[in-house]
């Protein structure tokens, strides 16, 4: 009393799911594109101890906020000597290995247009990321 798939049936199904991901209706990959990308005009220079803080801020928003209920993530870096903030988002209805691609993107964004500035965020259609020197609050 098993239920049998022919190969036909499958590679129909196949192409009429491919054919809604290639379409306008159906999301399929996490758009990219930029909204935004602000420079706070703050600048650290290098070997200042701030640029470890926001290494570790980065690295944990882009590892965390994809397995964070709601992906929405706040941190703070732990090196008192140099505080970094950070949040990121994702939009909800993407798999987790989307936000991660998203948030990978919007870092490389941000840190390529505010090199060597004290805050920055990065908002792209499906995700966002901020960081700063100070706390802040979105």
């Amino acid at each position: 009393m098993g239920v049998e798939f022919n190969s036909t049936v499958l590679v129909i199904f196949y192409i009429a799911v491919s054919g809604l991901c290639s379409s306008n209706k159906v999301s399929c990959v996490p758009n990219t594109n930029t909204t935004s990308i602000l420079c706070n005009s703050g600048v650290y220079t290098k070997g200042d101890p701030f640029a470890t803080s926001l290494a570790y801020v980065l690295s944990d928003l882009e590892a965390i906020t994809p397995v964070t209920k709601g992906y929405n993530y706040t941190n703070i870096s732990p090196f008192p000597n140099a505080f970094a903030y950070g949040h990121a988002t994702c939009n909800s209805a993407l798999p987790s290995i989307d936000c991660t691609t998203c948030l990978g993107v919007a870092i490389q964004s941000m840190i390529s247009t505010c090199s060597n500035r004290i805050g920055a965020r990065s908002v792209l259609y499906d995700c966002s990321i901020r960081y700063e020197q100070y706390p802040f609050d979105d």
